[in-house]
């Protein structure tokens, strides 16, 4: 998922050594030096955001009068018509299983409000996405972890707890590009997690914001996904358009669309009738803009990964288990060396000028943290040179 106003919160705590979310590094202990560089939140690129096409959009919107004052009204909860039509053409289902929201952060609570008991146990990644955690608490704080390996989520560890009488509402995974691990989920286990949501009956929430941005490997899609009653595909355009916008969507069941429908008027209504309608525009007025758009962000962010890569081969030789990304806004490299201790070494990479987030905070369970030795690097707002730099620094650390 995406790195929502939770994370983003915590990740200002962290630089800035203001309390932090349970399992961060105490930064209090670090006092970053001015002019430091963030590694630490998944930021789109300043120059990856389509500006000007918003802007002429904008323009377009209340130089039409009538369009003008539609987007000054009510809309429908699901969303206005026209996003709706373009989202589930995107995505390959009907319309009517769309429905817009106020960005990934908000699709995660619906779901988690429709699908999860209070008190109920939800299997989750290891390392998770903690802004996930956070929607969870609206209905319970009860987790299975699941590890996250080389091809993604562990759908057999979670098989073989289901057998053994383990139960859960709902299981919650990032397929592609994960947060903060990097992997994507294989087509095997796509099936495979699919299969076991319908043999035990729980939902898969799949958390999907960094699907857009690949620039390598092969897409394992999204149709099994779509092609379930047990499956709530979220996503956002976050990290394509900008988190300003505040918009993203939720594929459906067709069973949960109303009960989804009927606890939006009971929450926030819809989403505003007014970014629906820019982005409408935007988005069908040119009907090749969001690729282009796409692909320039994706060829900015293999650029920024690779400067990233070369400059930790160059500068800290062997420090690092290290799997080139092949999309996504992240890296996550694992210490090598046993000897260095992870918070020591954030501590003194505060010092020397950057910051980055470390591995532990992603920890399902904190008190058994999986990921400590791992570091998450978020490349995609920083440029090639900033990142050489930041590797400078942290060389000087070790």
């Amino acid at each position: 998922m995406t790195a929502g106003p939770g994370e983003q919160n915590g990740l200002t705590s962290l630089a800035r050594g203001l309390s932090a979310p349970k399992g961060f590094v105490d930064a209090s202990l670090a006092a970053p030096a001015p002019g430091t560089i963030r590694l630490l939140g998944g930021i789109p690129a300043p120059t990856a955001l389509p500006v000007e096409a918003i802007g002429q959009a904008s323009a377009q919107l209340w130089q039409d009068p009538d369009a003008a004052v539609a987007s000054l009204q009510y809309a429908p909860a699901r969303g206005s018509a026209a996003l709706c039509d373009w989202i589930a053409q995107r995505e390959g289902v009907d319309p009517s299983r769309i429905v817009v929201t106020n960005g990934g952060m908000h699709g995660l609570a619906l779901a988690v409000l429709t699908v999860v008991e209070r008190g109920a146990t939800v299997a989750v990644d290891d390392p998770v996405f903690p802004g996930f955690l956070w929607a969870l608490e609206v209905s319970t704080t009860r987790t299975l972890p699941v590890p996250v390996v080389a091809d993604g989520f562990d759908v057999e560890h979670l098989a073989r707890r289901l057998a053994t009488g383990a139960r859960i509402a709902a299981a919650y995974t990032v397929p592609d590009f994960h947060n903060p691990a990097q992997v994507s989920l294989s087509a095997p286990k796509r099936q495979a997690l699919i299969e076991l949501a319908e043999r035990y009956g729980f939902y898969a929430i799949v958390d999907d914001p960094y699907r857009e941005l690949r620039f390598g490997g092969q897409d394992e899609g999204v149709a099994v996904f779509h092609q379930s009653d047990r499956a709530i595909h979220v996503n956002t355009f976050t990290k394509t358009l900008g988190p300003g916008w505040r918009v993203g969507w939720l594929v459906l069941p067709d069973h949960l669309v109303e009960p989804v429908i009927r606890l939006r008027n009971r929450l926030d209504v819809h989403t505003s009738s007014v970014t629906q309608a820019i982005i409408e525009r935007l988005l069908t007025d040119d009907a090749g803009l969001f690729d282009r758009i796409v692909r320039g962000a994706t060829a900015l962010y293999q650029e920024r990964a690779g400067a990233l890569l070369d400059a930790l081969k160059e500068q800290l030789p062997g420090a690092f288990d290290i799997v080139a990304p092949e999309g996504g806004l992240f890296l996550w490299p694992r210490l090598t060396d046993d000897a260095v201790d992870p918070a020591a070494l954030f501590r003194r990479a505060a010092a020397h000028g950057v910051l980055y987030q470390p591995g532990e905070y992603f920890a399902a369970d904190p008190r058994r943290p999986s990921s400590r030795r791992h570091l998450r690097f978020a490349y995609s707002d920083r440029t090639p040179e900033e990142l050489r730099e930041a590797v400078r620094r942290l060389a000087l650390a070790f």
